[in-house]
């Protein structure tokens, strides 16, 4: 649903209220350039984390344990290992289609920040959620990115004016049916979900938003230049000056006539005989 509505219109549209770091208009050719190169990492991504499935699934093994386990040294590799590690096919779905479309909204709209957004988010929230989490559990799935990579778009959404980029995150959101209680122990434990992981992604997203809000593409100011105005305005006044002042010296005023001399004032009269 929400791939359609970016492929639906055009694809610059999806950065609308923001200055791409190529200030010229690309043509169609180079959209679909464009939007094809932004779908390379986040389908590598989603095809590491089926394969792993189907390895599990092929060979009868469980990869889980190697997730992230808080407060251990062994829990440390679930940092690198959490994102392609998942718990049923349902749980792997759920998170394929938010990471195609946020990963390829970051790197259509964010070329130049995408690749550390994606890897301080990857390995911060892994990190984060071994310091917060419970020691006797363990922790797995690509949640904590699709969190972080959402809230990153929302929050520097809002910053950057870029009100595309807030809808399909918004969206996102609406189709993943946990993204608020997924965050509160109290509605999440009960169902088995990595509140702490969440919670971790969300925070990375919305920190890096604002570290970063600075650099890549920015809301563009619209503003006059009081200077080349004024300018404009001086000198249209100065022609019409002129322009007036030509005009007056053609016609005279009435005071600038010349006084008759005498014999053009006298009266002669003539009687007849």
């Amino acid at each position: 649903m929400a791939v359609g509505i970016i492929t639906s219109a055009k694809i610059s549209d999806l950065c609308h209220g923001t200055i791409l770091d190529n200030h010229s208009r690309m043509d169609e050719k180079a959209e679909k350039r464009k939007f094809l190169g932004s779908l390379i990492i986040p389908l590598i991504i989603v095809a590491l984390m089926w394969l792993v499935k189907i390895i599990e699934v092929s060979f009868g093994i469980d990869l889980g344990r190697y997730g992230v386990v808080p407060h251990t040294a062994k829990g440390l590799l679930g940092i690198l290992t959490l994102p392609f590690l998942h718990g049923s096919w349902e749980h792997l779905f759920s998170n394929t289609v938010p990471i195609l479309v946020l990963g390829t909204a970051l790197y259509y709209c964010y070329p130049t920040l995408a690749n550390r957004v994606l890897l301080i988010t990857y390995l911060a929230s892994g990190l984060l959620t071994w310091c917060i989490g419970n020691p006797d559990t363990t922790h797995i799935g690509a949640s904590a990115l699709v969190y972080g990579l959402n809230l990153f778009l929302i929050t520097s959404g809002f910053i950057r004016g870029n009100r595309m980029l807030i809808v399909i995150a918004l969206i996102m959101v609406f189709l993943y049916g946990s993204f608020i209680w997924g965050m509160i122990p109290s509605l999440a434990i009960p169902q088995n979900i990595s509140w702490e992981g969440h919670l971790s992604g969300a925070m990375i997203g919305i920190l890096l938003a604002f570290f970063l809000r600075k650099e890549g593409p920015q809301k563009e100011v619209y503003h006059w230049d009081e200077d080349e105005e004024n300018e404009e305005n001086g000198s249209s006044t100065g022609s019409e000056t002129e322009a007036s002042t030509g005009s007056a010296s053609e016609e005279k005023p009435y005071w600038d006539v010349p006084t008759p001399s005498d014999a053009e004032l006298t009266v002669r009269y003539r009687f007849r005989h």
